[in-house]
């Protein structure tokens, strides 16, 4: 049986927050046991619990704000934009970035394949 919709959009929540401001314990715990990550779509698909804590460990220590745009759910799977801005002193760095994910029955990530490239960031 899927997650309800309103436990999907819960951990999308978490998901974006966590990611902008939280810790990688805190997106970690977001993730089922076994769960893929591509990110970005193209790069090598992450399977281990080891290699996804790599890649949050580069943003966690990043000053960073979020905002959730669309969200589209349907049965365990779930898209929606959100737009990661990045303060570096006086320079933003926004990156919009698409994210596909399933989720098990508890509504935990069981895998994320974000949609982006270098071209989608903006600096101003």
């Amino acid at each position: 049986m899927a997650p309800s919709r309103e436990s999907i959009q819960n951990t999308i929540e978490s998901y974006v927050k966590s990611v902008a401001s939280g810790t990688v314990d805190d997106v970690l715990a977001l993730y089922a046991p076994g769960a893929t990550v591509e990110d970005p779509v193209g790069t090598d698909l992450r399977t281990t619990e080891e290699s996804i804590r790599a890649l949050y460990g580069i943003v966690e220590p990043l000053e960073q704000t979020v905002e959730l745009g669309i969200v589209r759910i349907a049965a365990d799977t779930a898209a929606f934009n959100f737009t990661l801005t990045t303060h570096r002193g006086e320079r933003k760095i926004d990156l919009s970035i698409i994210d596909v994910m399933t989720f098990d029955d508890d509504a935990k990530i069981t895998s994320m394949r974000a949609i982006w490239d270098r071209t989608d960031m903006v600096t101003r």
